[in-house]
């Protein structure tokens, strides 16, 4: 948990995603590099202003996912904005590289100075979108070591969205962050079952109570209902709710950022 305090500074913090425009060689891909990188600039001076306590940035409009294996095109331009955002807010900044492309995203943090990545497939196996997603710990970790990014902590899905967890229906969710916990992730991501939907509270409080490091909210925080989140995890992940209407797809509203943060602020008083 030292390592995670020292990383936020504060509790319980907010990190708010920025989606980066669909990137070289994916079907939805139309702008150009130089329009990528601004637009998610744009965005991170939007919550820079708004007043979030950290960012992730994200290649969700990559659609359909590759599985691992993304491609130069991709974790180079998103290096080039993770530099970018890093050299401009003093804020703890991540990256998660869809799908399951976590070597990836641990080349571009340790390259732009980041402080995290997210990663899903740390351990146990899951069927995803992509298909089946296997258990990537220990490459992982290796691979933190080989190339001296040990001060990158590692945050790992567990039971992850969007995704079938069949063949390890037996493993409860406790079970599951217990594994990640032996396999030495840096905390757990817990999530509903989309983008958007809530994670399940008497989950989350089963967690915190039996676990002793970070347990982070992935998915369906909203200004509704973040006051009964705020005490079951330590830091919650908002990306959907502080775009229009609530959708991922949509641009940021700041309103939705500026009173989601007040609201946060009078928690932590």
């Amino acid at each position: 948990m030292h390592k995670f305090k020292a990383i936020f500074k504060i509790s319980k913090p907010v990190i708010a995603m920025i989606h980066i425009k669909a990137l070289p060689g994916t079907p939805k891909h139309q702008l150009t590099v130089e329009t990528i990188v601004s637009e998610a600039l744009k965005e991170a001076e939007i919550y820079h202003q708004a007043g979030v306590d950290a960012l992730l940035i994200e290649n969700m409009h990559d659609v359909p996912y590759l599985k691992n294996d993304v491609g130069h095109e991709i974790s180079t331009v998103m290096a080039i904005i993770a530099y970018e955002i890093k050299k401009r807010y003093d804020l703890p900044l991540g990256i998660q590289i869809l799908a399951g492309a976590n070597k990836a995203a641990l080349a571009v943090a340790k390259a732009a100075n980041l402080d995290f990545v997210r990663v899903e497939g740390f351990v146990f196996a899951h069927t995803a979108d992509e298909g089946i997603i296997e258990a990537q710990a220990a490459e992982i970790l290796r691979y933190r070591k080989a190339i001296e990014a040990e001060d990158v902590l590692v945050f790992t899905d567990i039971k992850k969205k969007h995704s079938a967890h069949a063949l390890t229906q037996d493993v409860s969710l406790l079970d599951t962050a217990k594994a990640a916990r032996f396999f030495l992730t840096n905390g757990v991501i817990v999530t509903g079952n989309h983008t958007g939907t809530a994670a399940s509270t008497a989950e989350l409080q089963t967690l915190k109570a039996a676990l002793d490091f970070p347990v982070l909210v992935g998915s369906g925080i909203t200004i509704d209902n973040v006051a009964t989140y705020f005490p079951i995890s330590d830091a919650m992940i908002v990306g959907s709710y502080f775009k229009k209407s609530g959708y991922w797809e949509n641009e940021i509203d700041i309103a939705r950022v500026t009173d989601f943060m007040k609201k946060v602020k009078e928690l932590r008083k």
